[in-house]
């Protein structure tokens, strides 16, 4: 996986997993599907709010998201 962009990676393969497109996602997490298209492409970051509304959405950690772990696990309440 691309260091580079381990966000964006991580937000499309989990997208594609859940059968979501770019719209569907960003209406979920209020921001648009260009907002969505430039993360996954990596010519845009975010916000610590987005990033941890991703991970509340997806149900996995922002170390996953961010590419600390490799292990998806949510420890979360």
């Amino acid at each position: 996986m691309d260091k580079q962009n381990v966000l964006g990676e991580r937000i499309y393969q989990l997208r594609k997993a859940n059968g979501l497109s770019q719209k569907e996602l960003g209406e979920a997490i209020g921001l648009s599907h260009k907002a969505i298209s430039t993360l996954e492409s990596g010519t845009r970051g975010t916000t610590v709010d987005k990033l941890v509304e991703l991970a509340y959405y997806f149900h996995v950690s922002t170390d996953y998201l961010l590419g600390i772990t490799d292990d998806p696990v949510w420890r979360g309440k």
